[in-house]
């Protein structure tokens, strides 16, 4: 049982790495998650990125309207690999829409 499970997570692993596009995830997360999966996922994605930026428990709470358990399962997880790579994406494209920013207003004359 074990190695059909290895099997079949591998293959959802393959599946997604298909999909490619930005495009094409949202239509299949759309669809193969309820609505309150994504949200749970999303949710706990940006506990991450938040705990990342400092802010407290309180604050997280009451803006993404989630308990303390929650950002205490995420602050659990925030140093694995898969959360660090999640972040550094994250910041990456922060950090891309910033100088973008910045790009635009110099070609402006701002």
């Amino acid at each position: 049982m074990q190695s059909l499970q290895k099997e079949i997570t591998k293959t959802f692993f393959q599946t997604l790495e298909d999909i490619k596009t930005k495009q094409n995830f949202e239509i299949f997360f759309s669809d193969f998650l309820t609505s309150k999966e994504l949200e749970i996922f999303s949710k706990r994605l940006a506990i991450a990125y938040w705990l990342s930026k400092g802010r407290d428990y309180e604050n997280i709470k009451i803006n993404l309207k989630v308990t303390s358990k929650a950002i205490t399962e995420v602050k659990n997880i925030i140093n694995t690999s898969g959360i660090k790579l999640a972040l550094k994406k994250m910041e990456a494209e922060e950090w891309a829409n910033v100088w973008s920013e910045r790009v635009k207003k110099l070609a402006n004359g701002h």
